[in-house]
């Protein structure tokens, strides 16, 4: 099944101009994880939306933000202090199985040293420590996972950090810190970046209705998913709608995290 890219997801459900709705409805996000190619469609995509005359101010802002972010990727890459990349190197049994991202950023591996990741996404990452292990191993076979340290706070099981895989459904990460509790309130959700507001509202909403990851939504370590407590009189029946969109994620989650 094909979906639009999250931010042209919105623009046509949320836009009350009919004509924004007939341009790029075909764009598929890409990789749950996306590659650089993925990254490079979407600046493309949206550039002809920025040109269009087609589209309302609001919705060109929304496009705006969206494609810095792709840019800052595509520059300096994903990995962020406090990521995790879980590692395996065929025939180096001393090497360890998980690596934390330190500043740099940078990983550091016995007998290899430090190895740069500036500039590498998430989908390169095995590929990049391919080329830069090459350099002492003979063909070396490099399979590797980045994680990313989100926060997830207010009205769940457990609140903390969690290290999620970046292919996880914002769903998903909310199950992991034990789902929302009965005075969750759901519609009102949001992530944060820092002290300032990243997503929330019927974006957010929609973002967990339509199954985006974590990697889809540009989310990067520090990130905080923070689920308020429902005041009186809040939308009991919205909250239900949302819940059970990602009650259903649980088997998912447990794939991902054992794998």
């Amino acid at each position: 099944m094909r979906y639009c890219s999250f931010i042209l997801v919105l623009m046509l459900a949320l836009s009350t101009e009919a004509i924004e709705a007939q341009v790029l409805t075909n764009s598929d996000p890409g990789s749950s994880v996306r590659t650089r190619a993925d990254l490079e469609r979407l600046l493309q995509e949206y550039a002809q939306a920025l040109a269009s005359p087609a589209y309302s101010e609001s919705v060109k802002r929304m496009v705006r933000t969206d494609a810095d972010l792709i840019r800052g990727r595509l520059t300096n890459g994903d990995f962020r202090v406090g990521d995790r990349i879980v590692l395996f190197v065929q025939g180096e049994a001393d090497l360890p199985d998980t690596v934390a991202v330190q500043p740099g950023p940078m990983i550091a591996l016995p007998l290899f040293g430090e190895i740069s990741l500036f500039g590498v996404l998430r989908s390169e990452v095995s590929a990049h420590l391919a080329r830069e292990l090459g350099r002492f191993i003979r063909d070396p076979i490099v399979r590797a996972n980045g994680l990313m340290r989100l926060s997830v706070q207010g009205s769940v099981g457990s609140p903390g950090f969690y290290t999620m895989p970046a292919e996880m459904l914002v769903g998903e990460a909310l199950m992991v810190a034990g789902g929302p509790t009965a005075q969750a309130s759901m519609d009102e959700i949001h992530i944060d970046r820092g002290s300032q507001p990243f997503m929330d509202g019927e974006l957010l909403q929609e973002a967990i209705r339509q199954g985006l990851t974590l990697d889809q939504l540009n989310l990067q370590a520090g990130d905080q998913i923070v689920v308020p407590a429902e005041t009186p009189g809040g939308a009991f029946l919205n909250n239900l709608g949302i819940v059970a969109g990602i009650a259903g994620s649980l088997t998912a989650v447990i794939i991902l995290l054992i794998r």
